[in-house]
């Protein structure tokens, strides 16, 4: 369990991370999210075969169709969330996108028959008013519709992702992660193809941070997460989920030297703090609201 939970916060950390590296890369979002999706592909894949694993050993069956439904979510949950980067920024686009992780917690009850304890509402509401709190564009009221309805599309398909991962109960660790990515990176090539085709022109000082983004932060960190989250509780994977936008905000601190008011400060430590309230309740008996 203490595996799981190291790997789940690493992947968050790496996660919190995109916006930051991908808005120096002069693509579009689309070509961002291609690229990023196959160079994860074939990191991940290579790394399955070198494990013994084979695409083989994937027989038809409910959990596959379910992880597989999984990568199609990941894939719109990106392409929505790079968009949503590129139309109203990094901080906002990402604490919009962390609503997912309540609508999955306001699910669980019906599709996953978990109780919603009493420290795990007051935790999810700590955690997303500090969400609120670390971005200051959200007090701004200057908002671009386009860029807002990418962000909400981006949280439902966020939630979708976790929840037909967590439907899958046999497909755990790499083989979860590889089917998981090969599913999103067959959506995200109709989605493109479709929209736009696949004609790009790559800047050669893009290819560090894209090469980064592909290999580290979609290969690496999706292998790190789809092998912890099987294993972890779903509400605690909806209530710690949001360290990433705390990431992101600390990352941009220290790499981009921007500045956190004091209200950016409390959002932070609410974040923190409703997240380890919520995982007490692992540990101890509380009275259940639903």
């Amino acid at each position: 369990m203490k595996k799981s939970y190291r790997n789940y916060f690493i992947a968050l950390a790496l996660f919190g991370s995109n916006g930051i590296v991908s808005s120096g890369i002069a693509l579009s979002s689309c070509d961002i999210v291609l690229l990023r999706s196959i160079l994860g592909s074939i990191l991940l894949y290579a790394i399955f075969r070198f494990s013994g694993g084979k695409l083989s050993e994937f027989k038809p069956s409910k959990d596959v169709a379910f992880v597989a439904l999984s990568g199609a979510a990941m894939a719109a949950d990106w392409l929505f969330l790079f968009e949503a980067y590129a139309q109203i920024g990094v901080s906002m686009a990402v604490i919009i996108n962390y609503c997912g992780p309540i609508i999955v917690v306001a699910l669980s009850p019906l599709v996953f028959q978990e109780k919603i304890t009493l420290k795990r509402l007051l935790s999810l509401i700590a955690a997303m008013s500090g969400a609120l709190l670390v971005s200051e564009q959200i007090m701004s009221g200057t908002l671009n519709v386009t860029g807002l309805i990418c962000a909400v599309f981006s949280a439902f398909s966020y939630a979708g992702m976790i929840i037909f991962n967590k439907k899958s109960e046999s497909i755990t660790g790499m083989s979860n992660a590889m089917l998981q990515l090969l599913g999103a990176l067959v959506t995200v090539i109709i989605f493109v193809g479709l929209k736009q085709g696949f004609v790009m022109q790559i800047e050669t000082a893009d290819l560090p941070a894209i090469m980064w983004l592909g290999f580290v932060n979609t290969g690496v960190s999706c292998w790190l997460y789809f092998s912890s989250i099987g294993k972890l509780p779903v509400q605690t994977v909806a209530v710690c989920g949001y360290l990433e936008p705390l990431a992101a905000v600390l990352l941009a601190v220290v790499l981009l030297h921007e500045m956190m008011t004091p209200l950016q400060v409390f959002g932070a430590m609410l974040i923190m703090g409703g997240a380890v309230y919520g995982e007490c309740s692992n540990f101890e008996s509380t009275k259940l609201i639903a």
